[in-house]
């Protein structure tokens, strides 16, 4: 298999997930950069690109991601994180799913329609687990403080080898600091909103979005290993690149790009944060 081809094989295989049944769940949006391990090799993560049991997604700086479960639920990563799908079991009597939050900020929220469906999901926090009984929940673990925040809803939570603490309040939340935990206390609204900020996919800094009509031709190459040159560096930076051949009469040529852009506004703002970098010298927005 030539190198393009084999490239373009793999890259295809992780976007299209099953073919045969529904995607347990799908990456709905991504604020770039993000990365998503699978049986020990590395991709960019891209809007449409079904995940599954076993899968492990990174977040870079400044990135975010918003991933749809298939019952409904939606799971946002802030920047920095990394999250691992450790169950996940769609079918028509009951929803399973546990989810590890290693690093970052996360929240889960459920729809109105997803409220009415069975489902069993659990959130490992570090070292807290949270039982899913609520509909909307925010967290985070970083230098070994967990936080776990109920926004609406029910939730069980707790570090292992710990009695489970039932929050059923509005803004309550569990803080474990450094294998210590503290008192069950509430946040104020305006704290709430802050942490609220950080898992949520920001305007106007080029993140792509599932159905996204526009994009941005990193590099046009002549040949294939040029091509390449640029394809591969984007893809390992974490930028969800792809090459689409092109030819103007004899002439063939290779472009390099990231498609799913939802707007110009975010296309021209992708553009302008990769010139320059990872071979993307002088980036065109196209709708």
């Amino acid at each position: 298999m030539k190198p393009l081809f084999r490239r373009a094989f793999f890259a295809a295989a992780l976007v299209a997930g099953q073919a045969a049944a529904q995607p347990a769940a799908v990456v709905e949006g991504v604020q770039m950069p993000a990365w998503v391990e699978r049986a020990g090799r590395s991709s960019p993560v891209a809007p449409g690109m079904a995940l599954q049991a076993g899968d492990q997604v990174k977040t870079g700086a400044g990135s975010r991601l918003l991933v749809k479960l298939s019952e409904g639920s939606l799971v946002k990563l802030g920047e920095n994180g990394r999250l691992v799908i450790s169950e996940v079991a769609p079918s028509p009597d009951l929803f399973k799913a546990a989810l590890r939050v290693f690093e970052g900020a996360f929240r889960f929220t459920t729809d109105l329609a997803a409220r009415q469906r069975r489902r069993d999901v659990s959130i490992t926090v570090a070292t807290v687990t949270a039982g899913i009984r609520g509909t909307d929940l925010w967290g985070r673990s970083r230098d070994q403080r967990e936080i776990v925040c109920l926004i609406e809803g029910k939730i069980e939570v707790g570090a292992e080898g710990e009695t489970p603490v039932t929050m059923d309040q509005s803004r309550q939340f569990y803080v474990r600091d450094k294998g210590k935990t503290q008192p069950v206390g509430l946040v104020e609204p305006q704290q709430l909103n802050e942490w609220a900020k950080e898992t949520e996919i920001e305007r106007g800094k080029g993140a792509a979005r599932l159905g996204g009509k526009w994009s941005v031709t990193l590099a046009t190459a002549g040949n294939q290993r040029d091509a390449l040159m640029v394809y591969d560096e984007v893809r390992k930076a974490g930028y969800p690149a792809e090459i689409r051949p092109s030819k103007d009469g004899d002439k063939r040529t290779y472009l390099v790009r990231i498609r799913n852009l939802p707007s110009k506004a975010e296309a021209a703002a992708l553009a302008d944060s990769l010139r320059g970098k990872h071979g993307a010298q002088n980036p065109a927005v196209s709708g």
